[in-house]
């Protein structure tokens, strides 16, 4: 446990450090290794901790240069969608979210790999726009217990250096990170597992604000933002491997190709449900559906009930294909498969 501990606590001091560096991320590199140490529900508000410590200290350091103008038109409507996302979190899987986000960061590629990485513009934004970002990122920052680098873009058209885009940053969550604790709290998501980790993740969050005080101005303008598009990269990527994984495990899902008679099968199963499309040279593409008795019309029931008689296992399928639609009644009977098409 005690290395499970200090490599979150190192993971911390790197995330938000590059956090300081492109201006966010922190939360979002965090997730991943977090799921792994305590329940998915309880990650948010973990994370939550940390990132309300981390936003304090940024805050504390970079205090003269934050844009009020811009707190003013964020946090307000920012406010009532944290308290939606965090109600959310008890009633819907947040890792449909979060595959979302990985591919939103991940098509940051193309910009990374470029050799030379062009400056955002900085044309001033109009305050119901800033207002729908303020929404928007209340909602996700209340879902997923992070909002990271998703928004950058917006901060950096607004014309903000790389210090406002800290600064200012850190003033329009601080106040979400401080309503999320409270109300997930009052969801019963913050227990002492969730506490102790987003003690340690502070403490880490702490450490880095004090080390990019004096690292930041050595860093060249054209290596800090290769810095943030890499995180946001890397950050998309662990996102929606680990989200795809779990999806993948909680619902037992599977993909096969199977060869048939004239043709080849794809099945895929999610959850109780099984599908398959199949190829066949000569008749072409066919969707298949497995279904119910109840499911069939009436006149192909009593059709089925009478093939199925004395079968040890029956499955039926609904057929979908070219300018055709059927059905399939496949029986087991003492070892033999047979097929009938109704």
């Amino acid at each position: 446990m005690f290395f499970s501990e200090l490599f979150l606590f190192l993971s911390s001091i790197f995330a938000f450090s590059v956090s300081v560096v492109c201006g966010g991320g922190a939360g979002l590199l965090l997730i991943p290794i977090l799921k792994s140490m305590v329940p998915a529900a309880q990650v948010p508000a973990a994370l939550s901790i940390g990132t309300a410590s981390s936003s304090l200290s940024r805050i504390a350091i970079f205090r003269s240069h934050i844009d009020w103008k811009i707190v003013a038109r964020f946090v307000p409507p920012a406010l009532p969608a944290v308290w939606l996302g965090a109600w959310l979190l008890k009633f819907i899987n947040p890792l449909y979210l979060e595959l979302i986000l990985g591919l939103f960061l991940v098509g940051n590629l193309p910009t990374l790999l470029k050799k030379g990485i062009v400056s955002e513009e900085s044309d001033s934004l109009p305050v119901i726009y800033l207002s729908l970002i303020g929404l928007a990122a209340g909602f996700v920052s209340g879902l997923t217990g992070a909002v990271g680098l998703l928004f950058n873009r917006f901060y950096l058209r607004s014309g903000l250096s790389k210090e406002q885009i800290v600064a200012t940053r850190a003033a329009n969550e601080i106040l979400l990170h401080i309503i999320k604790l409270a109300l997930y709290a009052s969801f019963g998501l913050l227990t002492i597992k969730a506490i102790g980790f987003g003690a340690l993740i502070a403490v880490a969050a702490l450490g880095s604000s004090w080390i990019m005080k004096w690292l930041l101005p050595k860093i060249s303008p054209s290596f800090f933002k290769r810095i943030g598009y890499a995180a946001m990269v890397i950050s998309g990527l662990s996102l929606f491997g680990g989200a795809a994984s779990r999806l993948v495990q909680d619902n037992g899902a599977g993909i096969s190709l199977t060869p048939v008679s004239g043709g080849i099968e794809t099945q895929l199963q999610w959850r109780q449900g099984y599908f398959a499309l199949e190829f066949q040279y000569d008749e072409g593409i066919e969707f298949e559906n497995k279904i119910g008795m109840n499911e069939l019309p009436i006149e192909k029931q009593i059709i089925a009930r009478k093939l199925i008689r004395g079968a040890d296992k029956f499955i039926l399928e609904e057929v979908f294909g070219i300018s055709k639609h059927y059905y399939e009644v496949y029986i087991i009977r003492k070892g033999k498969l047979e097929k009938f098409d109704i």
